[in-house]
């Protein structure tokens, strides 16, 4: 289902789980205010109920804490997992006034943003989980262009070519719907967000 934030930002969410489980490992949330836009997806380690357990730690303390910078997020996510199964995590969070994003990921999870003059960017994240052990982040910042596009997507979808499918201009929900139809998987939980930066 698309959503639509303040008539700044525009996403559809999509998710499927792993075949023969019934709790999903990857986790997400988002929200947004007047002067910010935050989202956190998780995916914890393994399949089930202790890859679920994990990853809804993640986002339940990104939901009481989202006023947060993001460094203070990650880290708040890191200790969260102490004696759980541990967990990729992303957190992406975009300023409206001054338009900057803001991204930190560790693990693979991947994200992609494509600014309408032709830009891609693809931050790299800090290979490894969160898991409440000591743990350096890569926080980075950018500015975006109005109608940019973006994707972020959990190692259970396999996408080649995300320039391509974010290129032009197509609807946030055409290019879910590719992926949804290209990019199925049973066999991994799996998830993405697609959106536009109005």
């Amino acid at each position: 289902m698309i959503q639509l934030f303040n008539d700044k930002i525009e996403l559809y969410a999509y998710q499927t789980i792993k075949e023969g489980k019934l709790e999903c490992g990857d986790s997400y949330y988002y929200t947004a205010t007047d002067d910010y836009f935050v989202c956190v997806v998780a995916d914890g380690l393994g399949s089930g109920q202790y890859a679920h357990e994990a990853s809804e730690a993640v986002v339940g303390v990104v939901e009481r804490h989202h006023h947060e910078d993001v460094d203070t997020l990650m880290k708040y996510c890191n200790n969260i997992l102490v004696q759980k199964r541990g967990a990729a995590v992303l957190i992406f969070k975009v300023y409206f006034k001054s338009r900057q994003f803001v991204y930190s990921c560790v693990g693979n999870i991947r994200f992609f943003l494509y600014a309408p003059n032709g830009k891609l960017v693809y931050p790299l994240p800090v290979t490894g989980y969160l898991s409440g052990k000591p743990q350096v982040f890569h926080t980075q910042r950018f500015v975006y262009e109005p109608d940019s596009k973006f994707l972020i997507y959990s190692d259970g979808f396999d996408i080649h070519g995300a320039k391509t499918l974010l290129m032009g201009f197509r609807s946030v929900a055409s290019v879910a719907e590719q992926i949804k139809n290209n990019y199925a998987n049973s066999m991994d939980d799996a998830t993405f967000i697609v959106g536009s930066l109005l």
